[in-house]
């Protein structure tokens, strides 16, 4: 067995713990400070949009950001919308209580870490989350698909998680999320080894065509130190 090397990270499900969300009622409140007088009819253009882009992430693979929404839904966005969108989404983005210990424990081993997220929100959103929580002076690289081209599980995302690490072998990378899809099939199909934590109800609508048989199943984080202990 290839020894690992690298270890890349989903975000939400898997490094943030899952939540369900109410969207409806997210982007209601954002809707408000659009348009107040037309906010159920701005909320269903924005819920609408959402749906779309996603169901073009999971069947295509490609990918889109939180000012495309804006655009398909014809909203003028504001300052205001955004902290108010941003203020909504905080209570969701929780990260795991053995989080820190597990990705310090891996930088210890001399193993790369990394995060690719399937996402619509800017870096510096990301990036003010993972500094929040003590994360991001522990990451190699990280890659958010509003950035580029692709999402998961197109091998071209997996691809530029590697490079943000500075890996070259796909085959001395381990994938950890919490989809059987977009995580486990996407990382395998792009030469990976693939960890799923089974916790998140995933929506029937963004599952996609394939899931994958893990290369192991953890229960909580904090697993994965003595698996690729393990495996090396």
């Amino acid at each position: 067995m290839t020894k690992t090397e690298a270890v890349l990270f989903d975000w939400g499900g898997t490094l943030a713990t899952w939540h369900e969300v109410d969207l409806p009622a997210l982007w209601r409140a954002v809707a408000v400070l659009i348009d107040e007088e037309r906010a159920d009819e701005v909320t269903k253009r924005l819920l609408d949009a959402e749906h779309s882009i996603w169901a073009r992430s999971r069947d295509q693979h490609l990918s889109s950001t939180l000012e495309e929404v804006c655009l398909l839904a014809e909203v003028e966005w504001s300052e205001a919308a955004n902290k108010q969108y941003e203020l909504g989404w905080d209570p969701h983005t929780v990260l795991e209580p053995d989080a820190l210990e597990t990705i310090r424990g891996l930088r210890e081993r001399g193993l790369k870490v990394g995060v690719l997220s399937n996402t619509i929100w800017s870096r510096r959103w990301h990036e003010e989350i993972f500094a929040r929580d003590g994360v991001l002076e522990l990451l190699d690289g990280a890659v958010y698909t509003s950035e580029i081209p692709y999402t998961k599980p197109h091998p071209e995302a997996f691809r530029a998680a590697m490079k943000a690490v500075g890996v070259s072998d796909p085959a001395t990378c381990l994938y950890v999320g919490d989809r059987l899809f977009d995580d486990v099939w996407g990382a395998q199909n792009a030469g990976m080894r693939a960890a799923h934590i089974p916790h998140s109800a995933i929506p029937a609508h963004q599952i996609g065509h394939t899931e994958g048989t893990p290369d192991a199943t953890i229960q909580r984080l904090g697993e994965l130190l003595p698996l690729i202990d393990s495996w090396n």
